[in-house]
């Protein structure tokens, strides 16, 4: 029992240490920052990732070739 109690504790902590910098990098992005708690839903997280990855980012500006 004290071994479950255990890995929940230290999978909560590196959660909230995995979610800290992604919220933060989201918000660089220059997308709101509550954006970040999607990514603590399953299977939405990958989707978002990739929508993150391949959308133009509002921080960068436009660009003109």
């Amino acid at each position: 029992m004290p071994d479950d109690q255990l890995r929940g504790i230290l999978g909560l902590i590196f959660g909230i240490l995995a979610f800290i910098p992604m919220v933060q990098i989201i918000g660089k992005a220059g997308y709101s920052r509550w954006w970040g708690v999607l990514m603590l839903v399953p299977i939405v997280n990958l989707i978002m990732l990739w929508v993150f990855a391949m959308s133009r980012w509002p921080a960068l500006g436009t660009k003109k070739a």
